[in-house]
């Protein structure tokens, strides 16, 4: 079966160095999949699989444009990159990965947590400018702090128990109980969570409700010199009043492996399906990069996952699914 695998990226090509798939004719680009892709006439006619990330925008004119399709795979939990609508207009099945590298983003929030709440940031940055000023530098210890979990499945569980070992209290706002995590865990409502919280750490998906939840009014119930880390999707915060109340002091630091239109943050290139949605991302864009500047902001291009086993996971999961499918078996499709 000819397949295109699309956002490819190093940390993904030592698996298909140990791995080989005999059955599957791939083609690795590197680049995402969306309305400016270039393929050749065969490529549009014969694929039969597609596999993409979230940096792709499976749309109807994409979709449209492959005369073969009968599977995309994403390598994520996310799938709001992809138009399910069409797919299943067309019976093409969806399938992503429902949990992968629950313990390598846990340790990645409680990592920059520690860089946030103890100043290693801007330690670093003025040992490098020889403007070393040790009384801006005085952290918290995290035993004397309140963290707050906005979500507390597999990966918000695995914080959980983490940030337990370093002695913090712990609040999650949920949608149900992980019995894992309840025995040391309080579930409180969202607005006892943003009232009562040093540190808020977002690890829920994002759909149509969940599209800031961190908002106007939630900001203005949080703690002042609250510090809040996201590695989710950025979708999930507005990011203009994030960067306002930075700049007033009611937000202490941010942590930020994801951002709104991330894509177009990074890359020049437009890859929105219309004019509203352009104007929109080039609004975030410009947003972001003013976050950059700050110096109480660390952002990260999307690595909490990126570690060897979870990239590993990640694939083989993907491949499983794909197989699975291909015998009759559709337990993990989405549509």
């Amino acid at each position: 079966m000819k397949m295109l695998i699309f956002d490819f990226r190093d940390s993904e090509k030592d698996f298909f160095n140990r791995h080989s798939f005999p059955d599957f004719d791939i083609t690795f680009i590197n680049k995402p999949l969306n309305e400016l892709t270039v393929l050749t006439d065969e490529q549009w006619e014969e694929t039969d699989i597609v596999s993409v990330f979230i940096n792709s925008v499976v749309s109807e004119t994409v979709i449209n444009k492959f005369k073969n399709l009968r599977i995309v795979a994403t390598r994520s939990t996310g799938y709001n990159h992809i138009d399910l609508k069409c797919c299943t207009q067309n019976n093409i099945a969806v399938f992503n990965v429902e949990q992968y590298g629950q313990g390598a983003v846990a340790e990645f929030t409680i990592g920059v947590m520690l860089v946030l709440i103890r100043k290693i940031l801007p330690a670093y940055l003025d040992i490098q400018k020889e403007n070393v000023n040790h009384p801006d530098y005085e952290g918290r210890n995290l035993k004397s702090l309140t963290l707050g979990l906005i979500g507390c499945g597999a990966i918000g569980g695995a914080v959980a128990k983490l940030a337990k070992v370093f002695g913090m209290k712990i609040l999650t706002y949920s949608y149900s109980k992980n019995s894992d995590v309840q025995s040391f865990v309080d579930f409180v409502s969202l607005d006892e969570l943003l009232e009562k919280s040093d540190v808020i750490s977002l690890h829920i998906p994002y759909t149509n409700e969940t599209y800031h939840i961190l908002g106007a009014e939630e900001f203005k119930k949080m703690k002042q010199g609250v510090y809040i880390i996201n590695t989710s999707r950025g979708e999930l915060i507005d990011t203009k009043l994030l960067y306002e109340n930075l700049l007033n002091g009611k937000i202490s630091g941010v942590a930020l492996d994801v951002l709104e239109c991330e894509y177009e943050t990074i890359k020049s290139e437009v890859l929105r399906e219309d004019e509203n949605s352009q104007k929109k991302c080039a609004a975030k864009a410009l947003v972001n990069k003013k976050l950059f500047a700050l110096e109480n902001v660390l952002i990260t291009p999307h690595i909490a996952y990126n570690t060897k086993e979870s990239v590993d996971m990640l694939l083989e999961h993907t491949f499983n699914n794909i197989r699975d499918y291909i015998k009759g078996e559709h337990n993990s499709r989405l549509c």
